[in-house]
């Protein structure tokens, strides 16, 4: 189907898809660097303030399971822009939040831009035949990922210059512009919509009595795992352990994104010819050997920024690599589906990042070191690579009818 940008007529664009996704990354990490300064605001302990994280995760997880099902039964694009407004209300409440519990309400609330992230995939799945979806995913999420790796950057200079409330109103700057990109471009692409809500709900058995679709689920939630458990514990290493101010922390993220994006462009481009499934054994490799290396590094008593920052920016190359492959497969085991496995596939990944996230935060002290977060990274990774080699299996014994 051509797409003719701003014509909802035809396919959405590309970009339409990138912004419409990159918003709940923003929403996610863009502030990070201002964790500790949040904490001296309210005058609360950095382990609250970093439910800011961990509980937009979770609350990102339950909504995931709502907006893929009535997508399959309402349709796209109502479900996009209904949750692009609760998302817009919900940031703007931050802003003027009072107290911390105030806070972490209004992120609850924030996470429904996780519609951004199901749909996305969902619709990508509406137009076109699994493996080019895994292709097409992988370079939405390449184009998507500039955001998220330049936010941090911009959301520590914002805190020093600013404060903490500047890097909320950029996210809410960009959740307006998405959701006119979506009103403008997005037209709907479910074309067999289920007769009720609840034959989607129903229709979770079936998906989950599928053990491809397990496989494929649970490569991209260890694979998210790794990423997410960095997203816990890297803000406390940097200020507490390596005494990094804001924007110097933004910048030191921006390699995890350069690394990610490198290995979507990897992954669109070649996904096709190579198979998903060896993508994905693959880009699961380069993250475990990475986490490796990060280890010996501290190990060797080589303890500095950049002994974590590097190793991570080439585990998240190996992310780039595993995602789009198992997503695609995801949304494919079931094509008629894709809405209800997108989301439940998703909040698998966002269940699991949220409690690795969680116990990064609350496993590290100045005398554990990073320790505990490279563990729970191996641990995510080797996970990671048991899955992949499931799909393998199953899809060998004739659970799939592809390679």
């Amino acid at each position: 189907m051509t797409s003719i940008y701003l014509n909802r007529r035809t396919a959405p664009h590309v970009t339409t898809l990138v912004v419409a996704t990159a918003t709940g990354a923003l929403a996610l990490n863009v502030f990070l660097p201002s964790l500790p300064a949040m904490a001296r605001y309210f005058e609360a302990d950095y382990g609250l303030v970093q439910l800011a994280v961990s509980l937009y995760l979770a609350s990102t997880a339950v909504i995931q399971l709502l907006i893929g099902p009535a997508s399959d039964r309402f349709g796209r694009r109502p479900v996009m822009l209904l949750s692009f407004a609760i998302f817009i209300a919900a940031t703007v409440a931050a802003i003027v939040a009072p107290t911390i519990e105030f806070l972490l309400a209004c992120r609850i609330f924030q996470a429904f831009a996780a519609a951004g992230m199901v749909l996305s995939r969902a619709i990508v799945r509406d137009t076109v035949s699994a493996e080019m979806a895994a292709s097409r995913i992988g370079y939405i999420t390449m184009g998507m990922t500039l955001v998220p790796m330049i936010g941090p950057a911009i959301g520590g200079v914002l805190d020093e210059l600013y404060g903490w409330k500047a890097t909320f109103g950029l996210t809410l700057a960009f959740g307006i512009l998405a959701f006119a990109i979506v009103y403008l471009d997005l037209g709907e692409t479910n074309r067999n919509r289920s007769a009720s809500l609840g034959a989607q709900f129903r229709a979770y058995p079936e998906l989950l009595r599928s053990r491809l679709f397990w496989g494929y689920a649970l490569t991209a939630t260890f694979t998210s795992g790794l990423f997410f458990a960095f997203l816990g514990g890297a803000p406390y290493a940097a200020s507490v352990l390596f005494g990094m101010s804001p924007s110097a922390y933004g910048f030191y993220f921006a390699g995890l994104g350069l690394g990610y994006m490198f290995g979507n462009f990897i992954s669109g481009r070649y996904t096709a010819r190579v198979g998903i499934i060896r993508m994905m054994l693959i880009g699961n490799a380069i993250s475990f050997v990475a986490v490796l290396v990060a280890l010996a590094l501290f190990a060797l008593g080589i303890v500095h920024p950049l002994a974590l920052f590097v190793p991570a920016a080439f585990a998240t190359v190996g992310n780039g690599f595993t995602l789009p492959s198992a997503n695609s497969g995801v949304v494919s085991v079931k094509p008629s589906l894709s809405g209800s496995a997108s989301g439940l596939g998703g909040a698998l990944q966002i269940g699991c990042g949220a409690a690795f996230s969680a116990l990064a935060g609350l496993l590290l002290s100045p005398q554990t070191g990073v320790y505990p977060l490279l563990l729970i990274m191996l641990v995510s990774a080797i996970a990671a690579i048991a899955a992949s080699l499931y799909v393998m299996i199953v899809s060998r014994s004739g659970g799939a009818s592809r390679p």
